[in-house]
């Protein structure tokens, strides 16, 4: 990767390695980790090597001269927290890559569009959608709307304004994707604020990883943490019945909404955390929020779980143990780590994956297929 700020920017830690390079040092060091559990080959999904983000956040930086005169840029931290000025970034989407320059120079062009910019934040899909927001340290005036509709037409980009306590949204606040998942189309709308995955073509891999290693089943599929459906619309296709929940309204919003556009009908989703769930189908609680649900009529033969960094919670793991199959995504692998002693108790791992969704970073993503032990 040929970037003039690449291992200075502290959004690459691995800046020291070839693409090939940091992704056998992540590889070897989790095979390391797990192998008290598995000597199983891993199967290795890879990152592109440039422009595979289609989510990026930079910081605005102001500068003045001798003479009183101020510029601003796009900037970033480097590895000692001070400040680097960036104009470019290899890492994010040909499409942001191309924005990104002709949207700073037309905001400094006008004051209003300027004034206490604090923060630029990017969400992009491979349709060429483009959300942009604006982040202010003020108030925004109906003076910023006009402009700032003038800024979507010339760019064709959506704009939404941010400051404390206002959210000004001058056309959408989501923007419309299309995904091919083993040769099928998948239509999805993001909502800012919203879960997405920001390396889309690592995204679509892991989907088609899971589909690709488990059997059709006539049974159903409960699913906690769904965010917006991104593996629940696809795997729908193998289940009788799917019960999704998830704690986040604007991804419940999301989940129905993507829904709809696949014409999939097969798909309850709920608002709920996966302890109050749990808490429901052992009917130790009763939720308004599943009185349209009659769990009984579930008849569940898996379950998937894709939790956020801290994992699983003592609830949902032992929940878990109660299924023939499970599959487990998972952004940590510190706490997939502590949670398989529990998983392995009553299951066997039958498939395991790492997922490069954060190429030049120590991060790496898993995936797990665990079946009931006879």
């Amino acid at each position: 990767m040929n970037c003039e700020y690449f291992g200075k920017c502290a959004s690459c830690t691995l800046y020291d390695k070839s693409y090939a390079e940091q992704l056998d040092f992540k590889v070897q060091r989790e095979k390391q980790r797990f192998s008290n559990f598995t000597s199983m080959d891993f199967d290795i999904i890879k990152s592109s090597e440039e422009a595979f983000r289609n989510r990026a956040e930079f910081r605005i930086w102001w500068e003045k001269d001798e003479k009183g005169n101020h510029s601003i840029s796009y900037a970033m931290n480097d590895f000692n927290k001070n400040v680097l000025e960036i104009d470019s970034c290899q890492i994010v989407s040909p499409h942001i890559q191309e924005v990104m320059p002709k949207l700073l120079e037309l905001i400094t062009k006008e004051k209003e569009l300027e004034n206490k910019l604090f923060g630029i934040e990017f969400l992009g899909s491979t349709t060429n959608d483009l959300l942009v927001t604006l982040i202010y340290h003020r108030k925004l005036s109906e003076e910023w709307n006009i402009f700032a509709k003038e800024l979507e037409s010339k760019l064709n980009i959506k704009i939404i304004g941010r400051s404390r306590k206002q959210k000004q949204i001058i056309s959408e606040d989501l923007i419309s994707e299309k995904l091919s998942i083993n040769n099928k189309n998948y239509n999805f709308e993001y909502q800012e604020g919203g879960f997405t995955q920001p390396n889309t073509n690592v995204n679509i891999q892991m989907i088609e990883w899971v589909l690709n290693n488990i059997q059709d089943s006539s049974k159903d599929l409960c699913e906690l943490y769904c965010g917006g459906g991104n593996f629940t619309i696809p795997l729908s296709i193998k289940f009788n019945k799917v019960l999704a929940t998830e704690i986040s309204k604007t991804s419940i919003k999301s989940a129905r909404r993507n829904c709809e556009l696949n014409n999939i009908s097969n798909i309850e989703f709920i608002r709920m955390s996966a302890e109050e769930f749990t808490q429901g189908l052992q009917e130790v609680r009763t939720f308004n929020r599943l009185k349209d649900v009659n769990l009984k009529d579930y008849n569940f033969d898996t379950i998937f779980m894709d939790p956020p960094r801290a994992g699983l919670d003592d609830i949902t793991r032992a929940l878990a143990k109660d299924f023939e199959q499970i599959i487990y995504i998972s952004c940590n692998p510190e706490t997939l780590h502590r949670d398989l002693y529990e998983l392995v108790k009553t299951h066997e791992i039958v498939k395991f994956a790492l997922f490069d969704q954060f190429a030049y970073t120590n991060h790496i993503e898993s995936g797990i297929i665990l079946k009931k032990i006879n």
